[in-house]
């Protein structure tokens, strides 16, 4: 039986979401919680485990009840990665963004330069079709106006996993609608848009340099920049 983390820093609903998964799962599931640095973090996730890949989970991910974990088949050699996707609450975009991971612990111990993390895993990275869950990123204004900041700020600087231009467009035109264009607009859909705006402005400064990009994956950072927010 693979072992399982959920990785959280702040998430208000992170514990109720942890004993789901252990639920869904069937099995105890690790808890990694208020590490600062995305990197460190992800290492200290491989040191907890005691399998070879182990299921991966952010502290706001509501992983669907028909989830059938032994059903999922092994990583395929260079393989260090596979996401499944994930339900966006507030404007119905279905794919990687928050999904549920499978992941070599080995290979998080390797981890290369990047902004988005997970995408300087050395290895291939697998995109499975099946839905797992949903991502509750929306749990309050703050991290509504995160996950848009971060998530779009990534989009327009050309996403590391090789997404298309194309299908960048048409993600940071859902974030900034807010959910109004498709008829969905959940719990704090205008703070994810403000921050979708925000983030997409933060690229468009910041430029090309990775360096500039650090503070997305610093908690405190993007916390301190929401503070300054007026909607």
């Amino acid at each position: 039986m693979r072992d399982a983390v959920l990785l959280s820093f702040d998430e208000p609903l992170a514990a109720v979401l942890h004993e789901r998964a252990e639920r869904v799962l069937g099995r105890p599931v690790k808890r990694l919680h208020g590490v600062r640095g995305m990197r460190r973090a992800y290492h200290l996730c491989a040191r907890l485990v005691d399998t070879e890949t182990f299921f991966l989970l952010d502290g706001d991910f509501e992983i669907d009840e028909r989830f059938d974990a032994e059903a999922a088949a092994p990583l395929g050699a260079g393989v260090a990665i596979r996401v499944w996707q994930a339900v966006n609450p507030v404007n119905g975009l279905t794919y990687g963004y928050g999904g549920l991971k499978l992941i070599r612990a080995a290979a998080l111990l390797e981890l290369g330069q990047a902004v988005d993390v997970l995408a300087a895993l050395p290895g291939k990275a697998e995109f499975s079709p099946a839905v797992a869950g949903v991502t509750r990123f929306n749990q309050s204004p703050f991290h509504a106006w995160k996950a848009g900041f971060r998530e779009c700020a990534m989009l327009a600087r050309g996403c590391e996993y090789g997404s298309s231009p194309e299908g960048a467009r048409m993600r940071l035109k859902a974030w900034t609608s807010g959910g109004h264009g498709n008829g969905r607009g959940g719990e704090f859909a205008v703070w994810a848009q403000r921050g979708a705006v925000d983030g997409i402005a933060f690229a468009a400064q910041a430029g090309s340099d990775p360096t500039h990009f650090a503070g997305l994956n610093d908690p405190l950072w993007l916390r301190h920049r929401f503070e300054a927010v007026e909607l």
